[in-house]
């Protein structure tokens, strides 16, 4: 949870240093950005959350030479995938990909040489979160929380460098966000492969199995992790088609600076506590079906819960007493903006009461090796309901940014509800995992 706030300030800097120097449409350029990012990265993702199941239900029967055979395959699938895949693509697709979403020209003058950027060089940010998974899976979370801290910092100087310039290092805008992120992401990444590779972590590259690529472990990645790779690209395809939905507004370059500030960084006090919670009730759940306990998994949902819901508490009182002061932190002064950006923080102020709660049940589930039933829930709540509420306003009468903001809390309250059902049936208890002849 604290490395997830930490991270989260990143971002929320990042965002005050382009709105006050660029302006708002700095602030729009880089939310669009992330909420493409965000879809092209899930898939690979998905070999995160397949690689913690595995890490976590070996861990938890005590069998570490699988978990580092484990860790080592993932390592080998993504950089792949990464490097292969995202990095070519995103840098052709990336000015289809701003059409997409209704970006406007102003906007997109900022966006594409910010996106092209991550797309390139974003890979060793992305291993970092794959290894610091896997030790977190493994039970030391206190390691990526270092490294974590470590990273946010160098990442904030030179953001605060690159952003704004400093002596003969001129200033590069929007593209110094980007840039700051993907030397630091890179940096930390070969630290972490280099201590994997000499020892001393829970987690270690195996030196008595080869170097070479084991396909019965990587199947067994994509089987749990295919699910809520999908469950991310449903999510975040919702969340690009709700991009759009807001560049159709009459103030749209307003409206998706609103919502690149509000709901990307501000609600992000709320979420990337929450993840943080997601990954500590997977962990947790996984190694206790692994160790024969799950009665303490079910326990650790339920109080993974209960701290979710008082930092929301406590944040979303924030957002409903003080939206304007927030906002103006971010150089937003515009009235315009302002008026929308409020409406949008008081709505998201009830609405983080169900996205926490919501997580933590996604990840108890995800940790069981149940990523399918979070996959049904996110394609129904992010997609179907928000989206759908949406579509009918917009064909019926006029949609305004009210009933934007509206669907999306519609769709979090529904996503809690079908998560909090679905655990509660039980079925997790029975899945088993199979890696090189060991079942758990």
């Amino acid at each position: 949870m604290f490395a997830n706030i930490i991270s989260g300030m990143q971002g929320i800097v990042d965002h005050i240093l382009v709105g006050n120097l660029v302006g708002y449409q700095a602030n729009a350029a880089i939310g669009v950005s992330w909420q493409i990012l965000l879809v092209v990265i899930a898939f690979i993702s998905s070999l995160f959350t397949g690689m913690s199941v595995l890490v976590a239900r070996f861990a938890g029967a005590g069998d570490s030479a699988t978990v580092d055979r484990v860790v080592y395959q993932a390592f080998l699938t993504a950089l792949g995938l990464l490097l292969g895949i995202l990095a070519p693509v995103g840098y052709f697709a990336a000015p289809w990909l701003l059409d997409a979403v209704h970006a406007r020209p102003e906007v997109q003058v900022e966006a594409l040489p910010y996106l092209r950027i991550m797309f390139c060089f974003s890979s060793g940010m992305m291993l970092f979160f794959m290894l610091a998974g896997a030790l977190r899976s493994a039970g030391d979370a206190r390691t990526p929380m270092i490294l974590g801290l470590v990273m946010t910092g160098l990442n904030l100087l030179l953001n605060i460098v690159l952003i704004r310039g400093l002596g003969p290092i001129p200033p590069f805008g929007t593209r110094g966000s980007a840039m700051g992120t993907c030397i630091t992401g890179g940096l930390i990444a070969i630290y972490a492969l280099w201590k994997l590779w000499r020892g001393g972590w829970v987690v270690a590259f195996p030196r008595s199995h080869g170097l070479g690529l084991d396909w019965k472990i990587i199947r067994e990645l994509f089987r749990f992790g295919l699910p809520s790779g999908f469950q991310g690209i449903a999510m975040n395809i919702g969340g690009v088609v709700m991009q759009a939905f807001i560049g159709s507004l009459a103030q749209s370059a307003a409206a998706q600076a609103v919502f690149a500030v509000s709901y990307g960084e501000l609600f992000a006090l709320i979420t990337w506590t929450s993840v943080g919670l997601m990954g500590a009730a997977a962990a947790v759940a996984g190694q206790n079906l692994g160790a024969g306990h799950p009665d303490r998994a079910d326990q650790a949902v339920r109080i993974a819960a209960r701290y979710g819901l008082t930092v929301a508490a406590v944040v979303g009182l924030m957002f409903l007493f003080f939206p304007r002061q927030l906002l103006g932190v971010f150089g937003m002064h515009d009235a315009v903006v302002v008026d929308i950006g409020v409406q949008l923080l008081r709505v998201l102020s009830v609405s983080g009461l169900f996205i926490t709660v919501a997580l933590a049940y996604t990840g108890a589930l995800q940790g069981t090796g149940d990523t399918k039933s979070p996959l049904y829930i996110s394609i129904i709540s992010q997609i179907l309901v928000p989206l759908g509420i949406c579509f009918v306003i917009q064909q019926t009468g006029t949609l305004d940014p009210i009933d934007i903001w509206l669907a999306i809390l519609a769709g979090h309250a529904t996503r809690c509800a079908l998560s909090v059902l679905r655990f509660g049936q039980g079925q997790w208890r029975h899945i088993t995992v199979t890696v090189g002849g060991q079942t758990h």
